[in-house]
């Protein structure tokens, strides 16, 4: 049976703007291939059950006949729905819509306007990707289980119908909005067919990456493991006495090192550890990043990675609301910095635009001017909290410890009198190192506004930068506390679209003056010319 091809035995209604001469416009259904890849995914959600089944009944014959059995039965209750699903999940691309209808004993159908699409996106995860199939995303910006998904189709059917819809999504807003040529009825002129690389990252560079991306996780995994170990085996380990009989086995000559023989075991202990965390951080790294490439297409940013689950994700330029740079405590020490764009497109904390998750800031230049910003020039006036937000942090964050020695210090000289040096000296020092740490994040915490955007950074070991346009910013809001208002300073809350932007401690004449550069920026804008723009930007 064709993939793509029209069941007769299908009766779904379609979309009043369907034209019946278009096969576009039909009642669709996914991939055959789908049912494949739900039937694996039932023989893998099998293994746990069949696998408790027999160890709970004895490893015997009967044992394991047990689990055979329980995996089979889950296996094929799971194959006949995802048949069922299949037959019962249709989609139709209408003129000005897509429409989903699913269900089995109770029948839902979707509707989504084109011109609500903010992105379409191709993922493939390991199974499908044998299989050659493609799950196509539909992102509306609402996020979550609000966005529409189909899967799974061939991977040439789910690149048509990315281009399909985006076609169909831009005529939608040309219609709305035309240009000035569309206007006095003239075509706008195609747009060049030019593909630019902005970001590769290749095996030398991936391999680097891992190792800063060392992690300890599989310790813990490996810890729960070993708490049942004893039910598969005869020994205790977590006994010393195993472990000592063990090394007495292999000779001795470890406890015959005595001092030197403990401080080999424990330099071999942590470079155990370190080899382990640095392998993990390398299999999750070339797994999530492998193949790494970001390009500037006519259509917008394309991003393709991973080496399992394979994504191809397109983001039209003017969806790009702001942009953030981070990095982590290690890495910034080397120069290593991470690049992400905050976008209509994305859910509340995904990495889902993450566009260059390990490079020098060199390298972002090229990708920062390419989404419309720029980084802080040298001669940038930059702007700090106040010393009044400053003493209120360092109070704020020293004041609980100070409560909680108080009262550690009261418990212990009742009931325990010789623990009260450490029941009073460690939320003191708790408390002081806090203290510190506000200070010099005060430091580091500043703002500065130009022509075209505002720029936020924040941070003493790992420092952030935020950068936003002030053309796409929303709103502007200054919010002072009982505190705040009594010492002279506010917090900027930044409307921005996909994102959160706040600048806390600002004096408040340099908020009035902020928020009225902003506003005066977005009042003297004509966004009817913005739509018309990024209209001829997309054709």
């Amino acid at each position: 049976m064709n993939a793509h091809s029209v069941s007769p035995t299908v009766s779904v209604p379609v979309t009043a703007s369907s034209n019946g001469s278009d096969p576009n416009q039909e009642p669709r259904r996914t991939a055959p291939l789908s049912v494949v890849v739900g039937t694996l995914s039932s023989l893998q959600n099998a293994i746990v059950p069949a696998a408790a089944a027999a160890f709970g009944t004895g490893l015997a014959g009967p044992g394991l006949l047990i689990g055979l059995l329980v995996g089979c039965g889950i296996a094929t209750v799971g194959t006949v729905f995802s048949y069922i699903r299949w037959r019962r999940l249709t989609y139709t691309i209408g003129e000005q819509d897509i429409r989903v209808e699913s269900g089995v004993l109770s029948r839902s159908a979707r509707s989504v306007p084109f011109e609500r699409i903010q992105d379409v996106s191709l993922e493939q995860k390991l199974l499908p990707r044998i299989l050659g199939l493609v799950a196509v995303k539909f992102e509306t910006g609402a996020g979550g289980a609000d966005d529409l998904a189909l899967s799974y189709l061939a991977e040439a059917e789910g690149e048509r119908l990315r281009e399909l819809v985006r076609e169909r999504r831009e005529d939608e807003t040309k219609r709305r909005d035309p240009g000035p040529e569309e206007a006095g009825g003239g075509p706008l002129a195609d747009a060049q067919e030019t593909t630019e690389t902005l970001f590769t990252m290749g095996p030398y560079r991936l391999f680097t990456y891992g190792v800063f991306e060392f992690s300890l996780a599989v310790f813990a995994v490996l810890a729960g493991l070993f708490q049942y170990a004893d039910n598969f085996l005869e020994v205790d380990i977590w006994e010393v006495d195993f472990w000592r009989g063990l090394a007495e086995e292999q000779g001795g000559w470890l406890l015959e090192l005595g001092a030197y023989g403990q401080v080999l075991s424990a330099v071999a202990g942590l470079a155990l550890v370190f080899f382990i965390g640095s392998a993990t951080g390398l299999v999750r790294t070339f797994s999530r990043e492998w193949g790494f490439l970001l390009e500037r297409t006519p259509r917008g940013f394309r991003r393709r990675r991973g080496l399992f689950t394979r994504t191809d994700v397109v983001m039209p330029i003017h969806r790009v609301q702001g942009i953030a740079i981070g990095t982590r405590f290690i890495r910034y020490r080397f120069g290593w910095h991470s690049l992400k764009f905050v976008s209509l497109a994305q859910d509340a904390g995904s990495s889902n635009h993450v566009v260059a998750p390990f490079a020098q800031l060199t390298e972002l230049d090229p990708i920062v001017e390419a989404a419309g910003f720029h980084q802080p020039s040298a001669d940038a006036q930059w702007h700090r909290a106040t010393t009044a937000y400053r003493t209120f942090s360092i109070v704020s964050d020293a004041i609980v410890f100070a409560i909680i020695a108080c009262i550690a210090g009261g418990v212990a000289a009742v009931f325990a009198p010789e623990w009260l040096p450490l029941a009073v000296g460690i939320p003191v020092a708790i408390g002081v190192v806090s203290a510190l740490a506000s200070y010099l994040s005060w430091r580091f915490k500043r703002h500065t506004l130009d022509d075209s955007q505002i720029v936020a950074t924040a941070g003493v070991l790992a420092p952030t930068t935020k950068i936003a346009t002030r053309v796409k910013l929303h709103s502007v809001e200054i919010a002072q506390g009982p505190f705040a208002r009594r010492f002279g300073y506010a917090t900027l809350h930044l409307g921005m679209a996909g994102g959160e932007f706040s600048v806390p401690g600002v004096p408040i004449e340099r908020a009035r003056q902020v928020r009225a550069e902003v506003l005066k920026t977005i009042a003297t804008t004509d966004f009817s010319q913005l739509a018309s723009q990024r209209a001829s930007d997309a054709g």
